[in-house]
């Protein structure tokens, strides 16, 4: 098993780690322990390069299989198994990814605020993103509405919080019903959980900042139809001096 350790700290830029496996046919390598975040829930996969002292290599792809988190280096040469290297990440893209998802939840707790529905679906790239609702009708207006309270909360420095619930307790929450979160196999346990304080709460592996306000301003970008019961709303965040 990988140590995950985007899991417990988002923040970590670099990190040391031994390889446990490699893949050359692939390309690829396994580590003990890695801050690259393997995608999942919609959040890609982040860059960056390892170091094993030959000189840095780019890595192009990461992904989780079977509780390990597999790195595609670009290198014509892989290390042999045992090896100390290290690792950074594409810092820059990584927290822009987490300031796009951060913004994500928020409107996915504003949408439950005012319609209590729960998000059905979603995708996003650095700096932009959408996210689907089993709304019944989709405006210009409404975007603006939501556009409107999206930034009320960035600007309110709710506190993001990352927890740790074993499944029973996990279970019983009424907050995190609105996720599904008992549809999630019961093997994972504990949950890990955001909890965008006084506002959205949510099983979710991803990453994301430490306060509503270091995600900056969003502007919702478009609303669509994509069928009966399925509305898309499109959001981009915009670039404002964050700490």
């Amino acid at each position: 098993m990988t140590e995950e350790l985007f899991a417990t700290d988002a923040y970590r830029r670099s990190f040391e780690a031994s390889l446990v496996e490699v893949d050359r046919a692939a390309g690829r390598v396994a580590l003990d322990r890695t801050a690259f975040y393997p995608g999942g829930g919609g959040q890609p996969h982040d860059l960056g390069t390892l170091d094993w002292g030959a000189g840095r290599a780019a890595v192009t792809r990461v992904k989780r299989e079977a509780g390990r988190i597999w790195h595609w280096v670009d290198a014509p040469e892989l290390p042999a198994p045992g090896v100390e290297l290290a690792g950074e990440l594409d810092w820059g893209r990584r927290h822009l990814l987490m300031r796009t998802h951060t913004a994500l939840h928020v409107l996915c707790g504003v949408v439950w605020a005012e319609f209590a529905i729960p998000v059905t679906g979603g995708n996003m790239e650095p700096g932009s993103g959408r996210l689907d609702f089993p709304l019944e009708t989709i405006s210009a207006e409404l975007g603006r509405r939501l556009e409107s309270r999206i930034n009320e909360e960035l600007a309110a420095a709710r506190a993001v919080v990352v927890e740790f619930l074993g499944r029973d307790a996990a279970d019983a929450d009424p907050a995190l019903i609105r996720t599904a979160a008992n549809l999630i196999p019961r093997e994972i346990d504990p949950l890990r959980v955001i909890d965008i304080v006084g506002l959205d709460k949510q099983a979710d592996g991803g990453t994301h900042v430490a306060s509503t306000a270091e995600v900056g301003a969003v502007r919702v970008t478009g609303t669509e139809s994509k069928g009966k019961g399925n509305k898309r709303v499109r959001i981009k965040v915009t670039d404002p001096a964050v700490g």
